[in-house]
């Protein structure tokens, strides 16, 4: 299994980023060829105190190279142009992972 790691930083308007986020980026990633699972979430913590991060998402597929064709594919680099309509730069960041199975 290949994952996308997203993590979105605090924006200036939540509710807006939420609404963007959920109506628009959120349906153009689940278009993207052979996604098999597709999760986020707003980050919160145990002690009520305000988390690091704003947004978590993880986007998995089989391979590698699935992954990197679905993000080359039209559906993938129009969720990656979709960016700039909700988060600046600064606060987004992408990590890859070779996921292992421990249980």
């Amino acid at each position: 299994m290949y994952r996308l790691t997203v993590i979105y930083d605090h924006p200036a308007d939540p509710d807006a980023f939420l609404r963007h986020y959920r109506d628009v980026h959120a349906v153009l990633a689940s278009k993207m060829p052979r996604l098999q699972s597709y999760e986020w979430g707003v980050c919160e913590m145990p002690d009520g105190s305000a988390p690091p991060h704003f947004v978590v998402a993880t986007l998995d597929w089989a391979s590698k190279d699935d992954a990197m064709a679905a993000l080359q594919s039209p559906e993938g680099q129009a969720g990656t142009a979709d960016l700039g309509n909700f988060t600046e730069p600064d606060q987004v960041r992408l990590f890859f992972q070779e996921l292992t199975e421990a249980v």
